[in-house]
């Protein structure tokens, strides 16, 4: 298989020699070169930012390329994940797959009829009740009484604030995390976070120039010794923890190392960022950070994972009331407030219950799920924790990650691929299932026996090789 350097090389020819505009004779060369065999199924082509810097074109025409050549059937194409050659020659196009969404880790949507008629009468009660415009207009930031009522409802299982702490309602997890490290880190310092972690932090990090550092970890959590040497030689200035049910591997961050990390964060008086979605899923979380050090942590939690993928209203807890003005502040000029509609559907599910039959349906629906992923996929290498809704899969060496990607996108199946979420060293020869979303649990393990049936199978010739 020839490189990248050399497919470049060939397609610049393409391009400067033909008459059409480049993003169709770029279309054409995929086409050209499907038909004689120079690209076959399921090889990967480069990156379309890599590709137009490396033609010297603008990232729009290559984007136009790429769509060209996924209309005439030669290609799939997902954001994130890549884009493959479907075919191997023009005799064998096939229609478009209906995709199977499962790289967003969203949960399993409740459908039981009683818990859907309680949030349909959620929705008509915050909209019929009281007056209209109240939740029309500009709110103060953080919430109302009800709203911090309900939050700390909602927390007391996790992560209870102490006495006088408010609680601020955000518009989301995402958003609060942007304000946290732009206040806590900056631009141009380090942060701490797992080597493999939640892929929205890498994304951030990157937008507000942040140093994201990854640390070593085993099957307990990130080492202590590892962490203790960022803090001495890149004195790193805050930790991002994703530490329940930990999103993609599904680790949990044991509770005799949460209290060796807090160790060493007293000690270098390193602040501690503790994004904690997942928690409430288990039955018996264990001891939060914000528990164990509170006047290092700012809690997060929100009602996306365990609720409702659309409510996006966040609760976060920081470490004095100084400090949640400050937040609040930095929150409020970037974000004005939490949706008002948003946050009284959340106080109005928390208060009468309606949020708690959601969890309860979501984690039944995943142990329910992830026992059908143990079934189907049991003799790989699967590691999961049998009350959340993603999976962590090894894959076999004959595979790697990204023809494994290719060959599942090929079949209507999008996964997410180790790459994705490694922030230092070589990325582990591993993909992330979720098994939420809105499948049903029919088509899920139809799906499942799909991957499984394609880890059974030859992996495809070797993609594109790096120059």
């Amino acid at each position: 298989m020839r490189s990248r350097s050399t497919l470049l090389e060939d397609w610049n020819r393409v391009v400067s020699q033909c008459d059409k505009p480049a993003y169709l004779a770029i279309a054409d060369a995929i086409e050209l070169e499907i038909r004689q065999g120079v690209l076959k199924l399921d090889d990967r082509l480069p990156p379309i930012r890599e590709l137009a810097k490396g033609l010297s074109l603008d990232y729009t025409t290559v984007a136009r390329a790429y769509q060209e050549a996924q209309h005439r059937g030669l290609i799939t194409s997902k954001a994130g994940v890549g884009s493959y050659v479907r075919i191997r020659n023009s005799s064998q196009l096939e229609t478009e797959p209906s995709l199977i969404e499962m790289t967003m880790n969203m949960a399993p949507e409740p459908n039981e009829a009683e818990l859907l008629a309680r949030m349909r009468h959620g929705v008509r009660h915050v909209t019929e009740q009281g007056n209209f415009h109240r939740l029309t207009r500009y709110q103060d930031f953080g919430g109302n009484d009800d709203d911090q009522a309900a939050a700390a409802k909602w927390l007391a299982g996790v992560s209870a604030p102490e006495p006088g702490r408010r609680i601020l309602i955000t518009p989301g997890i995402q958003p609060t995390l942007a304000s946290l490290m732009t206040a806590l880190v900056g631009s141009g310092n380090p942060l701490c976070a797992e080597s493999i972690t939640y892929p929205g932090v890498k994304a951030i990090a990157g937008l507000l120039g942040i140093k994201a550092l990854g640390v070593r970890c085993d099957s307990e959590g990130i080492l202590p010794d590892a962490l203790e040497a960022h803090c001495r030689v890149n004195k790193a200035k805050a930790l991002y923890l994703n530490p329940t049910i930990q999103n993609p591997t599904t680790r949990t961050i044991t509770e005799r190392r949460r209290h060796e990390i807090v160790e060493v964060a007293r000690r270098f008086n390193l602040t501690i960022i503790e994004d904690d979605p997942y928690s409430k899923l288990m039955g018996k979380p264990p001891t939060s950070f914000a528990s164990l050090a509170p006047e290092l942590t700012y809690y997060i939690n929100g009602l996306s994972k365990t609720c409702s993928a659309g409510l996006r209203i966040a609760f976060l807890i920081c470490p004095s009331e100084f400090e949640s003005k400050r937040i609040a502040s930095l929150l409020r000029a970037t974000q004005i407030m939490a949706s008002p509609v948003s946050t009284a559907l959340a106080t109005q599910w928390i208060l009468d219950g309606t949020a708690q039959m959601c969890l309860d349906s979501i984690r039944t629906m995943s142990q329910r799920r992830q026992l059908m992923a143990r079934r189907v996929l049991g003799d790989f290498r699967v590691e999961t924790n049998p009350e959340g809704f993603h999976l962590w899969l090894n894959l076999p060496s004959a595979w790697d990650q990204s023809a494994f990607c290719g060959r599942l996108l090929n079949r209507g199946i999008a996964i997410a691929s180790a790459d994705m979420f490694c922030l230092e060293g070589t990325p582990p020869n591993a993909v992330r299932l979720s098994l939420g979303g809105n499948l049903s649990d029919e088509r899920l393990e139809h799906t499942l026996r799909i991957v499984a049936e394609t880890l059974y199978s030859n992996p495809p010739s070797k993609a594109l090789k790096q120059p």
